[in-house]
């Protein structure tokens, strides 16, 4: 049985950006300044990201026009696939459709490239002569150096300990692509060396890179700061994901009952869930959408719907999310991308009015499932994708059961070329199977911002 792979022509790529913003029941809180409690003015925002980046981050449009010149290198890679897969459906014998997007066709091998190019495209147009970032597994790193390269602009990367040691070839890619990067915490920052002074094995989290990368921000004028997730307009860039999917079901003659997605700070999961979600809300199909985290890692389904910092060191303005707590260290799994403490605050209120679902995953169980993907569908999915894929297998095992036959899509957000150390280690019986640690989270939790925000 073969594969069925739907392609769109270089025309059909989305001319706009798709908003939840302007959809949403319930308005996402903005940013408030954790000094006086107060919403943070746009301006304040300028400081750490290009203008064009603060404009869409506050609009309440519901398209934004995607400018000509992202378009333009976005045809390397877009519209991407998307296959109906056929034999994993045989293997599981299931009577569901399962079908899913494939973001690994990028340069970078994930869906990252789509922010990247539009992020510092903005930066580029302003004058930007350096830009810093932070990087988990590395596949934002990766994409951020080649969009830099691109603009003649230089790349500095601060990726997390645990996947910079997990994840050499990361490394190697970025700096390919004229990227720097550095394993943190480090030794170049005050943040880094106030961690490394209690620490000095210190794995590393988002939030502590998150720190550094602002610390070069804040001290350089001609440095601006890129996002890989969280923030409104990362999660606006890769809408692109579900708009070409859109048009790809209707050529298969279907539509979803259920979209699935893997949540670390969101980016994917909004991409391919968002634009249904918005049909929906203007009257459109109900669709079950499904959120899937790492059980080391839960902000959705442990956390607190909180205002919180982005980073561990306190640098960004506090912000209304589902959180662990910004202090949390989350164990060191080999999806790097998805061990952030908190979700993304679109994201989080949007559970939070209850249109969506969320649920965990063990390392084992995902490396387990990302294999028999690989072996029905002949691509190898990087661990955070398979997140996804463990949460799809579950749900066409009880349609199974069931006899229901429902039709599921996911986005298989990146490629585990890379990633094949941590294959070799799970069939080396090398990994545990993480969970959260219920005291750190409190006691994270307890040190959250006690200032009460004003909304």
């Amino acid at each position: 049985m073969s594969q069925v792979k739907y392609v769109l022509d270089e025309e059909s790529i989305p001319k706009f950006w798709y908003n939840i913003e302007a959809d949403l029941p319930k308005k996402t809180p903005r940013p408030v300044n954790p000094a006086n409690g107060e919403v943070l003015p746009s301006e304040a925002l300028e400081v750490i990201f290009s203008k064009m980046a603060v404009e869409q981050e506050f609009s309440q449009e519901r398209y934004i026009e995607i400018p000509k010149e992202v378009r333009d290198i976005m045809r390397q890679w877009r519209p991407s696939p998307l296959y109906r897969a056929r034999r994993l459906e045989a293997a599981l014998k299931t009577p569901a459709h399962i079908y899913y997007k494939y973001e690994g066709v990028s340069p970078s091998g994930s869906h990252k490239s789509n922010s990247a190019m539009a992020q510092v495209f903005a930066n580029k147009i302003q004058g930007t002569k350096y830009i810093t970032t932070e990087t988990g597994a590395g596949q934002w790193g990766s994409a951020l150096s080649q969009a830099c390269n691109i603009f003649g602009i230089s790349c500095k990367v601060y990726m997390v300990r645990c996947s910079y040691d997990q994840k050499p070839y990361r490394k190697a890619m970025m700096e390919v692509f004229g990227g720097t990067a550095i394993a943190s915490p480090s030794p170049f920052t005050e943040a880094g060396r106030e961690i490394l002074a209690k620490d000095p094995n210190c794995r590393g989290s988002l939030g502590i890179a998150i720190s550094e990368a602002l610390e070069d921000v804040f001290k350089n004028p001609d440095t601006k700061y890129c996002l890989g997730s969280v923030l409104n307009h990362v999660l606006l860039h890769q809408s692109v994901i579900g708009q070409e999917a859109m048009k790809q079901l209707e050529m298969a003659g279907e539509y979803p009952d259920m979209i699935v997605g893997a949540c670390g700070g969101g980016s994917n999961f909004a991409g391919i869930a968002f634009p249904f979600l918005g049909e929906q809300l203007r009257g459109g199909r109900k669709v079950d959408i499904l959120g899937v985290e790492p059980a080391a890692c839960p902000s959705l389904t442990r956390g607190k719907y909180a205002y919180d910092f982005g980073d561990v060191a306190g640098k960004t303005p506090l912000f209304k999310m589902y959180t662990l707590g910004s202090r949390y260290l989350p164990p060191a799994v080999h999806a790097g991308g998805l061990r952030y403490h908190g979700m993304a605050p679109q994201i989080s209120n949007v559970f939070e009015q209850g249109l969506m679902r969320a649920r965990t995953v063990k390392q084992l169980d995902v490396f387990r499932d990302a294999v028999a993907f690989a072996r029905s569908e002949g691509i190898i999915p990087a661990p955070e994708s398979s997140h996804a894929i463990s949460a799809v297998m579950d749900e066409a095992r009880k349609c199974a059961e069931t006899g229901e036959s429902k039709v599921i899509l996911f986005n298989l957000s990146g490629h585990g070329h890379l990633d094949l150390a941590s294959y070799m280690a799970y069939f080396a019986n090398q990994l545990q199977n993480y969970q959260y640690n219920e005291k750190e989270i409190a006691m994270a939790l307890s040190m959250l911002p006690s200032q009460t925000p004003k909304e």
